[in-house]
């Protein structure tokens, strides 16, 4: 099992992964259509923008947490 303290950065890393697959499938999708080697094409693009989007929600993930604190109020 994986320390709790590693929890931040593993989610960053699975919701990078996860967005990014999502939204080159999109892209790639709408670049392309289905044409024949789609699926290679889409993993490439994947996995480079995987490379850019996991140190980019590091970096952002904290902003958006103390921008979302600003911008809300506790019920209490």
């Amino acid at each position: 099992m994986i320390p709790e303290r590693f929890a931040p950065a593993l989610f960053g890393f699975l919701l990078s992964g996860m967005m990014s697959a999502i939204v080159s499938a999109i892209s790639t999708l709408r670049s392309v259509g289905l044409a024949e080697g789609v699926a290679m094409m889409w993993l490439g693009s994947w996995l480079a923008s995987w490379a850019v989007a996991f140190p980019v929600v590091l970096v952002v993930a904290p902003l958006a947490r103390r921008l979302v604190a600003r911008i809300t109020r506790s019920a209490g």
